[in-house]
């Protein structure tokens, strides 16, 4: 899983996204969004700060979920993340 974390804080930090990102507490935050959910496609917003927030387009499967793109939402930027890439 540590390989995981470390992908996605590669991933984002590539997206030209300067601010703090912990692979670990992404992918945890994540998850809580699609462990309420049942099987299907989803739009799904997690709110980090007055100024950060997170806006991304995942796949529920039974036991898992597959996270296509987020985008980070900071002040007046908007840095995309493409996992499917």
């Amino acid at each position: 899983m540590e390989e995981l974390y470390r992908t996605i804080e590669e991933k984002i930090k590539a997206s030209g996204y300067t601010g703090e990102i912990d692979g670990r507490e992404f992918y945890y935050e994540v998850s809580k969004e699609a462990d309420a959910k049942e099987n299907g496609k989803y739009i799904f917003m997690v709110k980090k700060s007055d100024t950060v927030y997170y806006e991304g387009c995942m796949d529920i499967l039974d036991k898992d979920f597959d996270l296509h793109y987020i985008d980070i939402h900071e002040d007046d930027k908007t840095y995309h993340v493409d996992f499917d890439a």
